[in-house]
């Protein structure tokens, strides 16, 4: 008689175990993010689904929301005047800031990807406008510096050049408020330091032997390699410059003539001044739209400038 077992009878409790061991592994791991799933539904998902269903109602916050279907869209393009210029507002603050940052924090990583005593100091010195520059105080030192009696008009006078009316000129009140989110370009230039730290070492001396320059090796080796690392920086500046709000809203509130009439402060007084909660839910949906459709562009053009070791197009 054969007292053997059966061929998967004794396989199969050591098949189980490990299945209950990926099991109980698994149960930890939603364990451990449990807090950020119940972050993400309850403060981004959720909102982001009430926000759509706000934007075809007009509710208010101080009387029964009712159901209006796209009339919040349509008044937005064809009654509202503020809607255009706080658009092309935005527009030219994205077109003007976005570049001026990467380039200021392009150079300023090429600048600190040296070897020499302290340069920890002064990689931290120079991140340390990241951290402080997006707060509200920032914003009103930066006010009183651009004011026509403030330290830069100050600076000016030294040099016999006539006091310029910073904020209250049109022409200059947006380029003013343009150079405070340029001056926070340290999470851009950490990204740009961790990438030069990547271009090897051969590729500059190979250059040197066919008698390159130093501009030649930038622009045939530096800013080849680095173009993933553009392409990154240059979405996530472009997202954040689309939703700028604290600079126009202490600097200049707006002004002058709304010169500075960027859109999330548009969006701010629809929704907390003017208690069009249901308008400005659809105003928002409209920006959403836009930075999706700025952000496809980049990936979708990408495959022709952004070029990666795998030679892949990054897709």
């Amino acid at each position: 008689m054969n007292n053997q077992p059966a061929a998967g009878a004794s396989a199969s409790p050591r098949l189980r175990l490990p299945r209950k061991r990926r099991a109980k592994g698994q149960r930890i791991g939603l364990l451990y993010i449990s807090p950020w799933i119940l972050g993400f539904i309850v403060l981004t998902l959720v909102p982001f689904v009430a926000s759509l269903i706000y934007s075809f109602t007009d509710y208010s916050m101080v009387r029964e929301q009712r159901f209006v279907g796209l009339a919040n869209y349509i008044e937005m393009f064809t009654k509202d005047p503020d809607f255009y210029q706080s658009l092309r507002v935005t527009l030219l603050y994205v077109v003007m800031a976005v570049p001026a940052k990467l380039v200021v924090a392009l150079l300023v990583a090429m600048l600190l990807n040296r070897t020499m005593r302290g340069m920890g100091i002064y990689r931290t010195i120079y991140y340390l406008p990241s951290i402080l520059g997006g707060s509200v105080a920032v914003s009103v030192l930066w006010r009183f510096l651009f004011m026509r009696e403030g330290m830069v008009n100050e600076v000016l006078s030294y040099l016999s050049i006539p006091a310029l009316n910073w904020l209250g000129d049109p022409q200059l009140a947006l380029f003013t408020i343009t150079l405070l989110p340029v001056w926070e370009f340290g999470s851009s230039m950490v990204l740009f330091l961790a990438g030069l730290k990547q271009v090897p070492r051969e590729l500059y001396e190979a250059s040197r032997v066919d008698g390159a320059g130093k501009a030649r090796a930038f622009f045939s080796i530096t800013l080849p390699m680095l173009t993933p690392i553009v392409l990154f920086n240059l979405i996530m500046q472009m997202i954040n410059a689309f939703q700028q709000f604290t600079a126009a809203f202490v600097i200049t509130d707006g002004g002058p003539t709304k010169a500075t009439y960027l859109y999330g402060l548009m969006l701010y007084d629809n929704a907390f001044q003017f208690f069009k909660m249901g308008y400005a839910s659809a105003q928002s949906w409209v920006l959403f739209v836009i930075i999706l459709a700025f952000t496809l562009i980049l990936f979708k053009t990408s495959n022709r400038w952004a070029h990666y070791e795998d030679g892949g197009d990054g897709r």
